[in-house]
């Protein structure tokens, strides 16, 4: 009798070439998951794919191209036999004051935070739904409570992922258990992507500070995924001890 239900199941991790995703794949396969790492960033994933081994598999996939989520889900069905977990990870943070000089960041938060999160959990539903004992966890931030000036529209796509979280939550029981994990400041690579020159150089002050580790939000996840199936934890909210909002 296999005494670790994780063994053999799949799990699929969005932005998976960094960070808070390449840190729960290595979580999930020292678990005895089957790991399909999705993004953008070939090279990447596929050298954390044969670091874990145990079957992982890299799939280049963006997800805001439908296509390239579909193609990806068909890979994951004939390879792997199916999506158990879906961790939503993929996203990008372009802090910045709001003006139509920063039109094209608000778009591609709005496309890759919200939007991909929805149609990666669009493309890979019925996976989760095959045998009525699927995991979705979406990665938030803190910034979906708490708004501040110059991240107006991050805030906005993390504020939408959580209220489409709650409703998913409600209408995929029992089936699909849904987790939102909301990290306050983790050191990753989020702030290097920032556009706006002055915002950049503030934000990654703090993160060069920072003193949670992607590791330990990974730790988390698994956690939460190795819970029995009679219990969900929905939601889990967590900053660095010093951050106050």
């Amino acid at each position: 009798m296999n005494e670790n239900p994780s063994v053999g199941r799949v799990a699929v991790i969005t932005g998976a070439s960094s960070g808070i995703g390449a840190a729960t794949a290595r979580a999930l396969a020292a678990d005895g998951y089957q790991v399909a790492l999705l993004a953008r960033r070939l090279d990447r994933i596929e050298a954390l794919a044969q670091e874990l081994g145990n079957g992982s598999v890299a799939i280049q996939a963006d997800v805001t191209d439908r296509d390239s989520l579909l193609a990806a889900a068909s890979r994951v069905q004939d390879e792997l036999g199916g999506a158990g977990v879906l961790v939503n990870n993929a996203g990008i943070m372009l802090l910045g004051p709001f003006s139509s000089e920063q039109h094209h960041d608000y778009r591609t938060m709005i496309e890759a935070n919200l939007l991909g999160a929805i149609t990666a959990t669009e493309v890979f539903l019925d996976q989760l739904k095959n045998g009525g004992a699927g995991d979705l966890v979406n990665i938030s931030s803190v910034a979906g409570r708490t708004a501040r000036a110059g991240n107006g529209v991050y805030a906005a796509t993390k504020w939408g992922m959580n209220g489409w979280s709650e409703s998913l939550r409600q209408e995929l029981l029992p089936g699909v258990r849904v987790t939102l994990i909301e990290p306050g400041v983790v050191d990753t690579e989020l702030p290097q992507h920032i556009t706006h020159e002055a915002t950049r150089a503030q934000v990654q002050k703090g993160y060069d500070q920072a003193t949670v580790k992607p590791e330990e939000v990974a730790e988390i996840i698994a956690f939460v995924l190795a819970r029995p199936r009679h219990l969900a934890i929905h939601e889990v909210l967590l900053r660095p001890v010093d951050q106050l909002g």
